[in-house]
Parts: C-alpha cells; sequence; structure tokens
C-alpha cells in the first residue's frame, strides 16, 4: 500500500518542525521559576560586602598607624621637654608671687630653674639695654617697660598681665593714727618713698600732685622693698607701697588706704626679650604667669587683673 502524503498545512506536521516550542506534552513537569537572578544577587552583595570588610579592615590598619604616629609625635614632643635655666628680670614687688610661680614652673618642668633678679624696674631696664643675659623682663610700669623696647630688645608686643595700687604702709598698730594722704605731711613724721624714677615713687608723686600735695621724705629708696623695710626695721614712720608689699609682710606693717591711689594704678607689662638665651623655656614661663593658674597666684598677693 501506498503510505498517504500528509499535507504540508497538516498541523502535526507544523507543531512538529516548528521552531518556537509549543504548548509542553505528556507528563513533562512544569518549568522551575528562574533563580538564576537570585543567586547572582547575592553574590554580589557578598562581593560587595567582603570588599566593604576589606575597606574597613584598611581604614582600621590606616587608623592604628595614624594613631601610633600620632602617639609617636606626642612622645616625640614630650621627648622634647622643656630644659635649662630661665632668667627673669622682675619688678621687686612681684618677689613673693613670681618666686612661687617660679616653683609651680620648675615642678611642671623637670630639669629645668627659674632664675629671678628682683629689683627697681628702671634699673633692671637698663641692665637689659646694656647687655645683661636675660629672657624675660617684668615691669611695674609701662614706661620703664618702654626703655627696653626703644632698644629693640624686646621681641614681640609687650602684655600687661596685672596692674597694681599704692597703700600706705605704717608701723603696727599705726602708732601715728595716719589715715590719709595729707597726713604724711605733718611736722615730726618721718616718711620713705621710692626714688621718683621707680614706677612705686613716679606713682605715689602722681597721687601726691593730684592731691596738691608737696612731701620731703627723709629717704628714696631704688625699689619698693626697700621703702617697705624702712617701716619694717622702724626707721621710718609710714612709707607709700604697694598693696601687694603691706600684704607680703605680714603683720610686720599696717597698711592704710587713701583715695588718691586710683589715679596712680600701675600697669605691669611683660615681655620676652630678643636676645633670649633660651627663649623657649622663656615663652613658658610667660605663658604659667598670664594663665588662670598664674592670675590666681597674684590675684592672691594683691595685684589687680589687667
Amino acid at each position: 500500500m501506498t503510505t498517504p502524503t500528509r499535507s504540508v498545512s497538516d498541523p502535526q506536521h507544523d507543531r512538529r518542525h516548528d521552531p518556537q516550542p509549543g504548548p509542553q506534552r505528556g507528563p513533562r513537569p512544569e518549568p522551575r521559576p528562574r533563580l538564576r537572578p537570585r543567586p547572582r544577587s547575592r553574590q554580589a552583595l557578598c562581593a560587595v560586602g567582603g570588599f566593604a570588610l576589606a575597606a574597613v579592615a584598611l581604614t582600621a590598619c590606616s587608623s592604628g598607624d595614624s594613631d601610633g604616629s600620632s602617639a609617636k609625635s606626642g612622645s616625640g614632643s614630650s621627648s622634647e621637654k622643656l630644659s635649662g635655666t630661665v632668667t627673669v628680670f622682675a619688678a621687686a614687688s612681684l618677689k613673693e608671687s613670681f618666686t612661687s610661680l617660679g616653683k609651680t614652673f620648675e615642678k611642671e618642668h623637670p630639669g629645668t630653674k627659674v632664675s629671678f633678679n628682683f629689683g627697681g624696674s628702671d634699673s633692671l631696664a637698663a641692665s637689659i639695654t646694656s647687655g645683661a643675659p636675660a629672657d624675660v623682663f617684668a615691669s611695674a610700669s609701662p614706661k620703664t617697660m618702654k626703655t627696653v623696647t626703644d632698644a629693640k630688645a624686646a621681641k614681640g608686643t609687650p602684655a600687661t598681665f596685672v596692674r597694681n595700687q599704692l597703700e600706705i604702709a605704717t608701723l603696727p598698730g599705726n602708732p601715728k593714727k595716719i589715715a590719709t594722704l595729707k597726713d604724711l605731711t605733718g611736722s615730726g613724721l618721718k616718711v620713705a618713698l621710692c626714688a621718683k624714677e621707680v614706677p612705686c615713687g613716679a606713682a605715689a608723686q602722681k597721687a601726691l600732685d593730684g592731691a596738691g600735695l608737696k612731701l620731703t621724705p627723709v629717704s628714696y629708696e631704688q625699689d619698693v622693698k626697700g621703702a617697705l623695710t624702712k617701716v619694717e626695721l622702724k626707721e621710718v614712720d609710714a612709707s607709700v607701697v604697694y598693696k601687694t608689699d603691706v600684704n607680703a609682710a605680714g603683720g610686720k606693717v599696717e597698711g592704710v588706704e587713701f583715695p588718691e591711689s586710683k589715679q596712680a594704678i600701675n600697669d605691669y607689662p611683660i615681655a620676652l626679650l630678643k636676645n633670649a638665651p633660651n627663649a623657649e623655656a622663656a615663652t613658658a614661663f610667660i605663658d604659667l604667669v598670664k594663665s588662670a593658674q598664674g592670675q590666681k597666684v597674684l590675684g592672691q598677693a594683691g595685684f589687680l587683673k589687667p
């Protein structure tokens, strides 16, 4: 028998040769959902997470290195500790408070020593301009500091760190009953003053001039401590000094305030000297003087705030 030839349009033939798959036949299982994108996404996340962790690790390492470097830097700066002697030329009225601050400085900076030269600001300024080796100058008046700055012996601009006011120093108990500046002009009263070129002497003269008073002392002293000592030794009945000096003397003298002193308050400037042998340590000492700690010590001594 001859097998019948199928027509090209036979649907069965079309299904067998159609390149596009038709509906599934027979018991063929249902196709699984496409899961390939999900594992790829997870792999990407893992890769990103890995890179992130690596970045964190690198950052941590870098931070550690930075901290280590910083620590080394800190130890390096601390290893370059201040040392040597700081020579300070300071007004006599600063003796007690500066001596205390000097001890504090030496304690805070082992290996350093603060050496003081206390005296009349005018004589100290003259020594500095004559070439005396010093690191710091603390004067009892802008005028005496100007002597140093005019000679270009100071480095930078001097800074006022305290102020001081005059007071009359009498013997304990005030046996002469001195109550006013005018009382110092009474006959038979022995009075000591600082020399007029010394800041405390210039301030006393300014107060006397302001009150229209004339006073001839039995002694002119080269610094305020000299004028105070005259009273302590009972060589005079009174002297015009600073409040800080009366405070420092304790019970050896008695202080008498007078209103004219408010017109003759002295500013105290401090400066690093141009040819300072130990400029780094000197700067640190000046910083201590101007710090809250230094101001507290000076305030307790009776100095006024700048």
